[in-house]
């Protein structure tokens, strides 16, 4: 079954031309839509939401810079790009979330690689695999050491 409509959920990390290109590359194959998605946590589910201080105004600037690395990733792609989406929440349920909302065939999220431990307590792409509405595509990357 092709993939059609394609989720590419990204930390804008120097990391994520590569599983960029990768999503690109089934977009090519399957002549399917990009949606790209960054989710800032937000600090308060980051810590609990036990922030004695107001933390809107770092999060706006959390939310525009991800905005100008997200053009940035864009522009270098060599597909069209659908749509782009930067959130703010839970990584795991706005990705699913935005993937139930499109109807995607497939999310493509970057993997480190980690074993044991890491794996099982903090793996983002393990989280988002569990309670996926689609398939999950884990591109490995190599941490930087």
């Amino acid at each position: 079954m092709p993939y059609q409509r394609i989720i590419l959920a990204v930390d804008l990390t120097d990391q994520s031309i590569l599983v960029a290109n990768k999503a690109a590359a089934m977009c090519k194959a399957f002549d399917g839509q990009l949606t790209i998605i960054h989710v800032i946590e937000s600090l308060n589910y980051a810590y609990g939401g036990d922030v004695p201080i107001d933390v809107s105004d770092i999060q706006e600037q959390l939310h525009s810079t991800a905005t100008s690395r997200m053009e940035v990733l864009v522009d270098q792609l060599d597909v069209p790009v659908h749509s782009t989406v930067v959130t703010q929440g839970g990584i795991e349920s706005e990705i699913h979330r935005v993937a139930e909302e499109s109807s995607a065939d497939l999310i493509v999220v970057g993997s480190h690689g980690r074993h044991g431990l890491a794996l099982l307590l903090g793996s983002t792409a393990n989280g988002v695999l569990h309670g996926a509405p689609c398939d999950v595509l884990a591109v490995r990357v190599k941490s930087e050491s």
